[in-house]
């Protein structure tokens, strides 16, 4: 280090402004939160309005909670922490602003488009492709910004905390790219270039790293930045901090198939899934201690400071939510845990505890410091601490009471060996009280919140932004380090950022490429079956209709070979049957019956009836209706360019039948509508619901089954 100190200032102003967003859209989606968490059990709430259903809004709030609150807030955290660390303001104010408002942008993209309907229907990756280009370009200009800063840096050391940010930069980047990768067939409509197993394995590649990648390892880099300045004591362990990240990098990436078990992907990789799932709770707790061990000797402070209580209960989630994941990928527990409501619980311990309780902890602290003033009211954080621990109690104890009485039930046969509960229903009226439960909880957190964004108000107005907070750091001289010599052996990748970053990319790669290659180059992976054939024009505008609203939220099309879902559904699913599947339908979680075989169990009418009013169908059902669908017209302009991005993606249609393929539509329609006539319905061929009906009825026909009772 040269003697000579040389004079800079920190940006307050962008962390200002991404503190204001993280507030701002954590109370929107919260309450779209609660919002879906009383539509669930009550289809009053959906209003009988297209943009207000539960399919519509439960996409826009997984976005608003992960994308917009959870990723303003690894802004905001990023960009005060990493200026200190490198004792450097950050390289550009310009690129700063850019990424703020290219950011905020996207998310209001998101708000104006996921509520009409325009989503590719992939789980947390649902914003259609010029938004997915959006991100990758505004992401981009937050990793120059981050890596030139680092290159312009005065300190040569690499704090833990930016391995996590680098890693979190270079996973993200890769997975968002791969996962996006879409046919486009207009400007807010595209197909997955993946089809079926292979669509499957790549959404929760990145699916499940996207929690790891967005909603957790940036995070960590919080935890070692803010706990220890909380709680004015150095970090635990280093030592542990280094194993920390460098395990869960290689590790994490190779998770995802445990999200797919029991279902057409291959057992190979479902059990690559499964063992390194449970190679991840080492590090995963190792991360744990390591920050709860930070706050050592400091207990009496945590007893009476909110922000600890808030970082120490954020950090117990964490490690609880690390701890489950690995068992719920054992197949055993998985046989019970998937599909049902148990899962949304243990998403939900990482997502209030882990992800929520942080950021709190973290805009108690940060607000004050850059308003250069005291928080208005310790007293308030300490009541919105309260609710905010009850109300995760509230939500999360009645879903694995939920999970627990879907699976038994769904399960269960009489002594004669029929299923017990055939009629799905019954399972879902049982756990009404238990989504009532949940729905209040969820409203308890949004009112924490609520008292926290008073407080933060109060505290702001009692103070003034220091927009360029001075500082002072000797120059760094640059040595050369091309030996361990002076240091152990990890001092050398510490102080190359672009090293570590290449590091972290190659490990990441190498688990995507060991599952993906062979599922896409043998195969036997996927045998074909001769008798699945593309689905006919009406039925893919019915399948887009059915995407369109929502329906996959609800509803899964995997039957898994367990004798209680033969007995219940039909032949459990083959992989050769999804091969025209652009994007996969097998959904997360059933809220209604799995649909896969589906087709030809009902008659046309009894589906025009269902979607009209699905309690005059299905006593007791929770189901909103669709009246928009009777009324909607197909939009058949939009027919030869969706023929066409199929043929692209090797469905094989025959060359030029994009021209003609309308014409099959009105065949098919019209066979429909007569078909309606019989039991006295009459409606008009070109409507939503026509070709909705030919879709259902499609689905799981092409091999002959024997179907079962619901």
């Amino acid at each position: 280090m040269s003697g000579k100190l040389e004079q800079f200032s920190y940006d307050n102003r962008i962390v200002r402004d991404f503190a204001y967003a993280t507030v701002v859209w954590g109370i929107v989606g919260m309450l779209v939160g609660v919002i879906v968490a009383l539509q669930i059990f009550d289809p009053f709430f959906n209003f009988d309005t297209s943009f207000l259903t539960f399919g519509r809004l439960r996409p826009l709030h997984t976005n608003a909670v992960i994308f917009a609150f959870v990723g303003n807030g690894i802004f905001m955290g990023t960009y005060y922490s990493l200026q200190r660390l490198l004792k450097a303001r950050m390289y550009s104010d310009l690129l700063s602003k850019i990424h703020f408002w290219g950011w905020q942008f996207i998310i209001v993209a998101a708000a104006l488009t996921l509520p009409f309907g325009f989503t590719t229907g992939k789980e947390y990756a649902e914003l259609e492709w010029p938004i997915d280009i959006a991100i990758a370009l505004i992401w981009i200009v937050f990793g120059i910004n981050m890596f030139m800063t680092i290159a312009k840096r005065r300190e040569r050391h690499l704090y833990v905390a930016i391995w996590f940010f680098i890693g979190t930069w270079i996973t993200v980047t890769i997975l968002h790219v791969v996962n996006s990768l879409g046919m486009p067939t207009s400007f807010l409509k595209s197909y997955s270039v993946f089809a079926g197993v292979q669509d499957a394995l790549v959404q929760w590649w990145y699916g499940h790293n996207a929690v790891a990648f967005f909603l957790t390892t940036p995070y960590l880099g919080l935890m070692y930045y803010f706990v220890p300045k909380a709680a004015n004591r150095p970090v635990y362990s280093y030592r542990l901090s280094i194993i920390h990240f460098w395990a869960l990098i290689f590790i994490y990436i190779w998770a995802g198939p445990h999200h797919l078990l029991y279902t057409a992907l291959p057992d190979w990789a479902q059990s690559l899934g499964t063992v390194f799932s449970i190679m991840l709770i080492a590090p995963s707790w190792g991360g744990m201690l390591n920050g709860l061990l930070t706050l050592r000797g400091a207990w009496d402070k945590v007893r009476q400071d909110p922000i600890l209580k808030f970082m120490v209960i954020a950090i117990t989630a964490y490690g609880m939510a690390t701890f489950e994941g690995p068992m719920m990928s054992l197949k055993n527990v998985n046989a019970i845990s998937h599909y049902t409501d148990w899962t949304i619980g243990h998403v939900h311990i990482g997502a209030l505890g882990w992800n929520g309780f942080l950021t709190f902890g973290i805009l108690y602290w940060l607000i004050p410091r850059i308003f250069n003033t005291k928080l208005f009211s310790v007293k308030l954080a300490n009541i919105h601490f309260w609710i905010g621990t009850l109300g995760i109690l509230f939500y999360a104890i009645p879903l694995y009471w939920a999970g627990f009485a879907q699976s038994l039930m769904w399960k269960e046969f009489t002594i004669d060996g029929f299923l017990k509960y055939p009629n799905f229903l019954e399972t879902v009226i049982q756990i009404i009280p238990m989504y009532q439960m949940r729905a209040f909880g969820g409203l308890m957190y949004l009112v924490g919140a609520l008292l926290m964004s008073y407080n933060l108000f109060k505290t702001i107005k009692a103070g003034a932004l220091e927009a360029n907070e001075p500082a002072e750091a000797p120059a760094l001289v640059r040595v050369n380090e091309s030996s361990f010599a002076g240091g152990y052996w990890h001092r050398w990748i510490e102080r190359r950022p672009f090293q570590m970053l290449i590091i972290s990319a190659i490990l990441v790669l190498i688990g995507g490429l060991v599952e993906m290659i062979p599922t896409f180059m043998i195969k036997s992976n996927i045998p074909t079956i001769e008798a699945v054939k593309p689905y006919t024009p009406l039925e893919l505008h019915g399948r887009d209709i059915y995407i369109k609203e929502g329906c996959y939220t609800c509803h899964s099309q995997m039957i898994r070979p367990f004798r209680s879902e033969t007995e219940r559904y039909g032949e459990y699913s083959k992989a050769g049957e999804f091969v025209y599947d652009h994007p996969f339908q097998w959904g997360s979680k059933r809220t209604g019956p799995d649909l896969h075989r589906i087709g030809g169990k009902y008659p046309d009418s009894w589906h025009f009836y269902h979607m009209l009013d699905p309690a005059s169908m299905s006593p007791g059902s929770i189901m909103p209706s669709y009246p928009w669908l009777f009324e909607n017209e197909i939009d058949m302009r939009s027919t030869p360019s969706k023929i066409m991005a199929m043929q692209a993606l090797g469905v094989p249609y025959k060359e030029g039948y994009e021209l003609k393929a309308n014409q099959d539509i009105e065949i098919q329609a019209k066979a429909i509508t007569e078909s309606l006539k019989k039991d006295d319905i009459k409606v008009v061929s070109n409507k939503e619901i026509i070709a909705l009906i030919a879709y259902l009825q499609r689905l799981g026909t092409d091999i002959k089954v024997e179907n079962t009772k619901k």
